[in-house]
C-alpha cells in the first residue's frame, strides 16, 4: 500500500522545466550592459589617469634636471673642487664641437660625474660647462684636465635633458634691489661678460610649459672661514 501511495506521489510532481528563450535573452542583455558599463568605466579610469601622467612626469623630470644641476654645481663650490682664492663657478671660452667659440658657465667636478660615459677609463678633474641649444636640449659639455688633447680637442657632449627649450641668466640689481632676467650673459661697465647669481631653465613638453631656477652657489657657503 505504501509503495502505491509513493508512486502515485511521484506521478503528481509537476515535470522540470528549464530556462524559456525570453529568460536567456533577458539575462544575456543584463550581462552585456553590466560589461558595457564595467568598459566604460575602466576606459573613463584610464583616461583620466592617462591625462594627469604626463603633467606629473613632466613635472618630476622638471624636478630630476633641476637637482641635478644644484648637486653639482654644489659639488664644485665645495673642497676639494674648490680652493681658496678661486672662482669655482666662473665664465670660460669654451669651443663646443660646432667650433663656435662662447663664454659659458664652467665649473670643475674632481670625481666627474655619473651621466658621463667614457671611451676608456674614467678620469679626475673633469672640467664642465653647459649650454641651452634650439632642438637639442641642456647640452653639458665635459672633458678632463688630464687627457693628452685638453687644450686642443672640443669637449665631450652629454645631453641633460632635450625639454629644456631655454636658458636665462638672472642678476639681482642692488640699487633697484630687483632681480632682472637676461637671455644672453650681462656685461659690465668695462665690457666683460657678469656671472650670474641665478639660472633660470625652461622647459617645453607638447603645450605645458614649467620653469625652475637654480641658484649658483658662492665659494664662502662652501668653505669655512679660518
Amino acid at each position: 500500500m505504501s509503495r502505491r501511495v509513493s508512486l502515485s506521489f511521484r506521478s503528481r510532481r509537476l515535470p522540470a522545466r528549464g530556462f524559456t528563450l525570453i529568460e536567456i535573452l533577458l539575462a544575456l542583455a543584463l550581462v552585456a550592459l553590466l560589461l558595457v558599463a564595467l568598459n566604460t568605466f575602466i576606459f573613463s579610469m584610464s583616461e583620466l589617469w592617462g591625462q594627469k601622467t604626463e603633467p606629473r612626469l613632466f613635472d618630476q623630470h622638471v624636478r630630476a634636471v633641476t637637482r641635478f644641476l644644484e648637486h653639482e654645481l654644489r659639488a664644485a663650490s665645495l673642497p676639494p673642487a674648490a680652493r681658496p682664492n678661486s672662482t669655482p663657478i666662473g665664465l670660460q671660452e669654451v669651443r663646443p664641437q660646432n667650433g663656435i667659440m662662447e663664454k659659458m658657465l664652467t665649473f670643475e667636478l674632481p670625481a666627474g660625474s655619473r651621466l658621463f660615459t667614457w671611451p676608456e677609463r674614467p678620469l679626475p678633474e673633469v672640467v664642465c660647462s653647459f649650454q641651452a641649444r634650439p632642438n637639442e636640449g641642456l647640452v653639458l659639455l665635459w672633458h678632463s684636465r688630464l687627457e693628452k688633447n685638453f687644450e686642443s680637442d672640443p669637449p665631450r657632449e652629454t645631453v641633460v635633458s632635450p625639454l629644456v627649450t631655454g636658458l636665462l641668466y638672472e642678476y639681482f640689481e642692488a640699487d633697484t634691489n630687483r632681480w632682472t632676467k637676461e637671455t644672453a650673459l650681462k656685461l659690465d661697465p668695462q665690457g666683460q661678460p657678469m656671472t650670474p647669481q641665478r639660472l633660470r631653465l625652461q622647459f617645453t613638453y607638447a603645450k605645458m610649459k614649467r620653469e625652475s631656477v637654480v641658484t649658483l652657489p658662492t665659494l664662502g657657503e662652501g668653505l669655512p672661514v679660518f
